[in-house]
């Protein structure tokens, strides 16, 4: 009989999808090594695996189940040993500023050092910390080769990929693409909208007046929209790790506090430039810099070749076999 593991995640219009979607990427890899995953939560999560995991099975509180993944910051380490039992837990995590009951904490922030856990795991505990452990989709992988290639030729910018969030929090969507489209020029936008996003609707009568404007809705194939992208304006969340294993130079939006450390970090190390969306000067900031990036190929190239030394897009090999290993000790 199969390892039974059951994940227990947040989602929501505030939250976003990004905490299901990588406990998703998780979840195919504990699969792919034996594993039986289940996903017990809101309907908030349901939606998010409806969409991007209609084939991942929904766990009953009845069900039995021998391992638990925890990927939300609203639960306690009371709340872990509640829910977990006695049973091996594992704890997906951002923000090193809470207890947590856990066997292993999986926080894939490139800044983030054993030290700052002291004191909130137990003494048992290990960590996985770095953007080497980040759980990023294999058909990413499968097309880091010829992203390097592309991204070597140093082309001018014809697609820029504009991928804020499913929840689009705040509308923060339609706000940038009025910012865009004054200084694009030929460019085409790459929109990347959840089916709830707020901006949707004015995004969908600009896309029918404007031909550079091309909606991607719950898509299926970032993939292929990473590769081919020259340039990304991006949430500050998991989808990080994507653009960073393809290469993919980008201008980071800070959406939430959660994100800031992360993006800070990878800022400070010439990744990416990154702006807070709640700065008074943001508009102005983001045309700006948005302006110069599309204008300068040398900071693009020099943006991509150190955002391809961040992850290798192999983390959730690292921590399926890691938390297999806990749970048959």
């Amino acid at each position: 009989m199969s390892l039974r593991i059951v994940f227990v995640c947040a989602a929501g219009p505030s939250v976003g999808g990004g905490h299901v979607m990588r406990s998703l990427t998780l979840a195919r890899a504990l699969a792919a090594r034996g594993a039986t995953c289940a996903f017990l939560g809101t309907p908030e999560v349901a939606a998010v695996l409806d969409a991007f995991g209609p084939d991942m099975a929904r766990a009953d509180t009845a069900e039995p189940f021998e391992a638990v993944v925890f990927d939300s910051y609203a639960l306690t380490a009371d709340d872990h040993r509640r829910i977990a039992a006695g049973r091996p837990a594992l704890v997906i995590d951002d923000l090193a500023d809470r207890p947590l009951a856990a066997d292993l904490v999986l926080d894939a922030g490139p800044a983030r050092r054993a030290e700052d856990y002291a004191g909130l795991v137990p003494a048992h505990a290990r960590l996985l910390l770095g953007p080497n452990h980040a759980p990023v989709r294999p058909a990413f992988v499968a097309l880091r080769e010829a992203a390097l290639a592309r991204r070597a030729q140093q082309g001018p910018v014809r697609r820029i990929l504009v991928s804020l969030g499913m929840t689009d929090v705040g509308g923060i969507t339609g706000r940038v693409v009025a910012l865009l489209a004054p200084i694009l020029g030929e460019v085409t936008l790459d929109l990347v909208v959840g089916a709830g996003a707020p901006s949707l609707p004015a995004l969908r009568a600009l896309a029918a007046e404007d031909p550079r404007l091309v909606l991607h809705i719950d898509t299926q194939d970032m993939p292929r929209l990473v590769l081919e992208a020259d340039l990304a304006i991006g949430a500050g969340g998991s989808t990080t790790w994507e653009r960073c294993v393809l290469a993919l130079p980008a201008l980071t939006l800070i959406l939430a506090d959660n994100q800031i450390a992360a993006a800070r970090a990878l800022e400070a190390a010439g990744v990416t430039p990154c702006l807070d969306v709640t700065a008074p000067d943001f508009d102005t900031a983001f045309a700006a810099l948005a302006q110069n990036l599309i204008a300068d190929p040398d900071r693009r190239a020099a943006l991509s070749a150190a955002s391809a030394t961040v992850c290798d897009g192999r983390g959730a090999e690292r921590v399926a076999e890691a938390f297999l290993g806990v749970t048959t000790t």
